[in-house]
């Protein structure tokens, strides 16, 4: 007996042990809906994953990626007589719309309920599903609801119309916008002072009918300025009316902007009582002889502070008021005068003087040798001075002084040195051509950029 119990013993100890990772899948075995993606006619579904990093929150991870899965599965029908049909002919922004719609649907989704969940050492996986049938029925009470509230503000827009409040209703007509516009895709057809109509189609007409009744226009139409604002006293004011009398349209949004050529011009104006807007333009940057600024009214404004990628979406498609300021741009004349010596002596070439005079000239400007017709003096004065020498190494240093002032009053705008810009070589006059072509660098890289700011302003 004992015997037999020793040879048990060895038995067992030479029988091979049990795989951890096998017994680890029989108790922790993966789900079917994992294996393949659950298709039930009554419900939408999806599945999420992530992977467990140990910095991120992967439930949530998991879970956000069921529900984009999930809403992957609603899709967007557009009716042929809907507000998107009729304005997108060509269905330029018809996916841009629908990516809108389900980016927000997964953001607003209710009643979704957890199917599973199952985990690794490395990964989450969840398993949602939404019963097509509830789904419906919430978002038929959510359409309800919105389009009480839009046919309330569109309600109010008409009564201000009556008003002669056009500001007014443009405000209330986006509000009531705002409140349906995630039913573009589908005809709201409803009764509205004993008439049928097409609620979301009949905002966006109202609108239009609105601001083809405002006239903007500005004074004056074309403007002889110089490329050096500086020197221009700009006063361009924009005055938006009602077409059928003049009266002038307080509180009403602008907005202006190049189009054709660039600058600097304040871009969100409202009209004064008058009706008028001051259109401040603080520089131009395009070298463009002739150049434009448009003035239009705002339909982005009445959107205030928020992303209405729908709406923006359906302003491109409007026409607004609009008027046009022609720039005629002179280019400002400069009369240089120019000293460059290498060791005391006149070079030939005036190395830095070219490199400023061909930047000026890149950027608008032009060059006069009659200095009653300039505007601006641009001085240039340069000369380079032996250093010590070392064996066979003769160092040379440049120092130059730029200057530039208004011609007439002599005013100066800007100045700065190039202090001992430092050259070697194996003799003195090497040496200064070396100094010389280091002036170059220095100039390039800091003074150019600076000297054509200042003298912008």
């Amino acid at each position: 007996m004992k015997r037999l119990l020793i040879l048990f013993l060895l038995l067992a100890g030479c029988s091979p042990s049990v795989n951890t990772n096998l017994k680890t899948n029989l108790q922790n075995p993966k789900p079917e809906w994992l294996s393949a993606k659950p298709e039930l006619s009554a419900y939408y579904t999806g599945v999420g994953h992530s992977a467990k990093n140990g910095n991120n929150n992967y439930i949530q991870a998991a879970k956000k990626s069921a529900l984009d899965d999930l809403v992957s599965q609603i899709k967007v029908n557009v009716s042929s007589t809907s507000l998107l049909t009729q304005i997108d002919v060509n269905k330029e922004f018809q996916e841009k719309y629908e990516q809108i719609i389900q980016t927000t649907a997964a953001d607003e989704i209710q009643e979704f309920e957890m199917v599973g969940a199952w985990e690794d050492d490395l990964n989450y996986w969840v398993y949602y599903r939404l019963s097509k049938q509830r789904y419906k029925e919430i978002k038929d009470q959510q359409k309800r609801n919105a389009v009480a509230l839009g046919l309330d503000f569109f309600t109010k827009a008409k009564e201000a119309e009556r008003k002669a409040e056009p500001v007014v209703a443009l405000g209330f007509y986006y509000q009531g916008f705002r409140a349906i516009e995630k039913y573009l895709d589908e005809p709201i057809r409803l009764e509205f002072e004993g008439k049928e109509i097409l609620l979301t189609n009949e905002i966006v007409a109202s609108m239009q009918l609105l601001m083809d009744k405002i006239a903007i226009a500005v004074d004056p139409k074309e403007l002889l300025l110089n490329r050096r604002l500086a020197d221009n006293n700009l006063t361009v004011l924009a005055r938006a009316v009602e077409k059928s009398n003049g009266k002038p349209i307080a509180d009403l949004p602008l907005t202006a902007a190049f189009e054709k050529g660039a600058g600097d011009v304040f871009r969100t104006y409202k009209t004064d009582p008058n009706g008028q807007a001051k259109i401040l333009l603080t520089k131009i940057t395009s070298r463009d002889m002739e150049q434009t600024v448009g003035v239009k009214l705002d339909a982005m404004s009445f959107a205030g502070h928020a992303q209405d990628e729908i709406y923006s979406l359906i302003t491109q498609k409007m026409v607004v008021p609009h008027a046009v300021v022609l720039l005629k741009v002179q280019r400002p004349l400069v009369y240089v005068t120019a000293s460059e010596k290498s060791l005391g002596k006149e070079k030939q070439n005036q190395q830095l003087t070219n490199r400023i005079k061909n930047y000026l000239s890149n950027a608008g400007f032009e060059f006069t040798e009659d200095r009653g017709k300039a505007e601006l003096w641009l001085d240039v004065n340069a000369n380079s001075e032996q250093g010590s020498a070392t064996g066979s190494i003769y160092i040379t240093f440049v120092t130059a002084v730029i200057r530039v002032s208004t011609a007439k009053e002599n005013r100066e705008i800007y100045a700065t040195t190039l202090d001992r810009v430092k050259g070697f070589s194996l003799d003195y006059e090497r040496s200064s051509q070396e100094a010389y072509n280091k002036s170059l660098e220095a100039l390039n890289n800091e003074k150019l950029p600076e000297l054509l700011n200042a003298i912008l302003q």
